[in-house]
């Protein structure tokens, strides 16, 4: 039996907005990019200058088709949606701050348990997972051989990663998937094989939040690369 070739699958999680990490925006409408995540935007484009792309996917929302619109432009491709890209559906946890969710009983479950997660009308995180696990197969599959780009958002993501990783859905928080970060996953041939998480093109990650403000605004040059 002959193999497909296999997928390249581009993981992208979409740039900075006002609420990110701050308030559980799910798929309200209307939240665009932040400035930052604007630049954000456009750096990425640079950092996929020479990847040879063939077709470009994305969440419905906002925030992700205006990630991926600079470099699906580059490319000369236009961005298709695709719903099972979507964020979670956080129910009533919608527009809801993290400072406030975060003292719940069920983010505990969230953070400890995430496999028996359920957000009160809302979607489970194992649903979550199953919807855009079936999403990226059926993508995969539409372009054997070719590189693919997914844009999308955190949780979805790193749901993605973990079950093409063979990592248990309870396990999922140990990843981290920063915004305006590239993950690559091969399909197609055998298990998949995981390229690279969390690329970042920086090591700005790795700074402490109080230091890496002070070094945007005292060398906002540098940070545009």
């Amino acid at each position: 039996m002959t193999l497909p070739a296999a997928t390249l699958l581009i993981l992208v999680r979409h740039a900075l907005t006002d609420s990110t990490s701050k308030t559980l925006t799910g798929w309200t409408p209307g939240v665009h990019l932040s400035e930052r995540g604007q630049e954000q935007a456009e750096e990425l484009a640079a950092r996929l200058t020479g990847v040879p792309i063939s077709v470009v996917y994305s969440s419905p929302l906002e925030r992700c088709r205006e990630t991926a619109a600079p470099f699906a432009a580059a490319a000369g491709l236009r961005v298709r949606t695709r719903a099972g890209l979507g964020e979670v559906n956080y129910g009533e946890w919608t527009n809801r701050p993290l400072a406030q969710v975060s003292r719940t009983r069920l983010w505990v479950t969230v953070q400890s348990n995430p496999s028996s997660a359920r957000f009160p009308g809302g979607e489970s995180l194992l649903e979550c997972q199953t919807r855009v696990a079936r999403e990226a197969a059926r993508i995969a599959a539409a372009h054997p051989g070719r590189a693919v780009v997914l844009v999308s958002h955190g949780d979805p993501i790193r749901l993605l990663l973990a079950h093409l990783a063979g990592v248990h859905t309870d396990h999922f928080q140990r990843l981290v998937v920063s915004s305006a970060s590239v993950s690559a996953v091969a399909v197609g041939e055998g298990p998949p094989r995981v390229l690279r998480v969390n690329d970042t093109g920086t090591l700005i990650d790795l700074v402490p939040p109080h230091l890496a403000r002070h070094r945007r605004t005292t060398h906002p040059k540098r940070m545009r690369g």
